[in-house]
């Protein structure tokens, strides 16, 4: 039976900088995988507008979704003129294939996300099974001012729920930040900074990479990757080492 169309209500809003919020439904969604997304709508003289967002809350938890303003975007602008108790069209039929279910066993499970990449994986940490399956996660956050490392306190918490089995590198590219790694993300895997941080190896005998965020950091830290450690995507009937998810 096809699921359509509802007006799911907002139960929560939190803004961590200007332009850079969470919404959390008054929805609970049960059927998807950690690492899907949904498609959220508004309806504008007469015509809907709909967007794909991954899902940051684990499946049986009220829907939540991390969200940057596009000044010029139809939806993320309503969106945030949207308050606690106001409705929007969410249609809850998770997809996508950025799940551990198509990823293969490794020492190392990388988690690398840039903006709002990072809801996919607070998805699959709040879900659990990474725990699981691998021997040690590192989660990297690469974002441009440290007002945007959202989540720090939850990330932590799940450190600490899980000794010695989580490493957290927050990496900020336009200012200094106490605690984070400076430049980008490939910057700082180029310089030996991010494993180093890490305290694990990035390598295709060990790990295992999921990168979701900006396109230029995807093209630049797959070629890296694979000129410099031999690793190539993962694909259903070839294993690989690299699984991306592309926002646009």
């Amino acid at each position: 039976m096809s699921v359509g169309w509802i007006e799911a209500p907002i139960a929560r809003v939190h803004a961590w900088a200007d332009g850079l919020i969470s919404v959390v439904f008054d929805h609970r969604l049960d059927d998807f995988e950690a690492g899907q997304f949904v498609n959220l709508g508004v309806d504008v003289d007469g015509r809907r507008t709909k967007r794909a967002y991954s899902l940051a809350s684990a499946p049986g938890e009220d829907a939540e979704f991390f969200v940057v303003r596009v000044d010029d975007g139809v939806l993320t602008t309503r969106l945030f003129e949207r308050a606690v108790g106001d409705t929007v069209l969410l249609l809850p039929r998770a997809a996508g294939f950025f799940t551990l279910r198509w990823v293969p066993d490794a020492e190392v499970l990388w988690m690398v996300g840039t903006g709002t990449g990072l809801a996919p994986f607070l998805s699959m940490l709040r879900a659990g099974e990474v725990f699981e399956r691998f021997g040690h996660v590192v989660l990297v956050h690469g974002v441009r001012q440290a007002a945007h490392l959202a989540y720090q306190h939850e990330i932590m918490a799940h450190a600490e729920a899980h000794p010695g089995r989580l490493s957290y590198v927050p990496v900020v590219s336009r200012e200094v930040a106490p605690g984070a790694l400076r430049g980008r993300v490939t910057t700082a895997f180029d310089d030996g900074r991010l494993e180093q941080a890490a305290g694990r190896p990035l390598n295709a005998e060990t790990g295992h990479v999921m990168m979701c965020g900006n396109p230029a950091m995807l093209d630049d830290l797959q070629a890296l990757l694979e000129a410099r450690r031999g690793m190539r995507v993962n694909r259903r009937k070839t294993p690989g080492h690299i699984t991306v998810e592309r926002y646009w």
